[in-house]
């Protein structure tokens, strides 16, 4: 039986992750592709000194919590460090994090989730250890592991986390009728969260219907994404269809990557693509895209997560292809004119995926799916 000294103690230690957690959270939108990151520098119980990764190229957030303990006069000698990710140990956009912990004489290190890139695993607590300094690593592990989830699942699988979002009307229509000009349904705070939503990806797809329907930018309005680059426009777009004067092929804003099938024919171009636009031919040896191969190339390039936005046929292909690791489903009370296409939760629920909670936004019901 654990004593009530020892569980106090153990209690106390949580708290100082939970805060290293908390702290993380504030480099949301602004770090990919690293993952979220807190650290806060503790001695004889009491917090000293607190770090986060806040931007692509900044200071990570063992760095960060050294230099908050040096701004306050702070000595860091025979501190503990608890930190949401190993620290790394390598030379990368910043120096290493396990020189820098060495170098402020930290005696302890208490790791959260240990780091599964493979290129690193283990790496930065070994260097610790071999240097003399205690390391311990499971504390809140899921906690942490779940905050970073979208560079957890792309160590792992090599391919972005797939997030589906779709919006439908009272009547579960995802359009008017095709005759009228395209409308926005949904409330301005459910838009928010959309926008929110891309900042959080560092990647979003629509079929090549959806932008002859709808021309979107597909950009972040909003949240602050800080340096790093916007997410990559992505068009499933077999045989060339988009049009040249589209917002994705001449806005320049963010860049745009076209997939195309083997019929797509480049010499029907009327004037070379901008700099901003890549394509690309993905098609199998029966001329179609799967899915599988769309996620393979993105995970290829880095991209650990991929917001779905439509249309229909877009999110029922992933759907169909077991890829869909969440779902956020959004349903406004306003019923649009026609009897066009419609989508639901009997789809999510159909591909195996479990309504996790529901909430009211502006009149509108989202509902998150896992």
């Amino acid at each position: 039986m654990r004593c009530s000294r020892c569980l106090d103690y153990m209690l106390d230690e949580a708290e100082f992750m939970r805060r290293a957690i908390a702290l993380a959270e504030r480099g949301r939108h602004r770090v990919m592709p690293n993952p979220l990151v807190g650290c806060v520098l503790v001695r004889d119980g009491e917090v000293i000194a607190e770090g986060w990764h806040d931007h692509l190229g900044g200071l990570h957030a063992e760095q960060m919590a050294i230099a908050d303990a040096e701004a306050k006069g702070v000595p860091t000698q025979g501190s503990t460090a608890y930190v949401t990710l190993e620290p790394c140990n390598h030379f990368g956009r910043t120096p290493p994090c396990t020189e820098a912990l060495l170098w402020a004489g930290v005696k302890r290190v208490v790791i959260g989730s240990d780091d599964p890139n493979p290129t690193v695993r283990g790496d930065g607590a070994d260097a610790l250890r071999i240097a003399g300094v205690e390391v311990e690593s499971g504390l809140l592990a899921a906690d942490c592991s779940e905050q970073m989830s979208e560079f957890m699942h792309w160590c792992e699988h090599i391919r972005p986390q797939v997030l589906l979002k779709a919006a439908i009307d009272a009547n579960g229509r995802v359009d008017c009728d095709p005759a009228e000009a395209a409308q926005r349904f949904s409330s301005a705070e459910s838009l928010e969260i959309v926008h929110a939503l891309r900042a959080d990806s560092m990647a979003i797809i629509v079929g090549v219907d959806t932008v002859l329907r709808d021309d979107p930018s597909l950009t972040v309005r909003g949240p602050d994404i800080g340096p790093r680059t916007p997410p990559v426009r992505v068009v499933i777009d077999p045989s060339g269809r988009i049009p040249s004067e589209s917002k994705l092929l001449t806005d320049g804003v963010a860049p745009t990557l076209l997939i195309h099938a083997d019929g797509f024919d480049a010499s029907t171009q009327t004037s070379p693509d901008a700099d901003h636009v890549e394509r690309v031919v993905l098609a199998d040896e029966a001329g179609e895209i799967p899915v599988a191969r769309i996620l393979a190339f993105l995970g290829d390039r880095g991209i650990q997560s991929l917001l779905v936005e439509g249309g229909p046929n877009t999110w029922r292909r992933f759907l169909a292809a077991g890829v869909v690791d969440r779902a956020h489903l959004c349903q406004s009370p306003v019923e649009l004119s026609g009897s066009g296409d419609t989508f639901g939760a009997a789809d999510l629920e159909a591909a195996g995926l479990s309504r996790v909670r529901e909430i009211e936004v502006g009149g509108d019901t989202i509902s998150h799916w896992s």
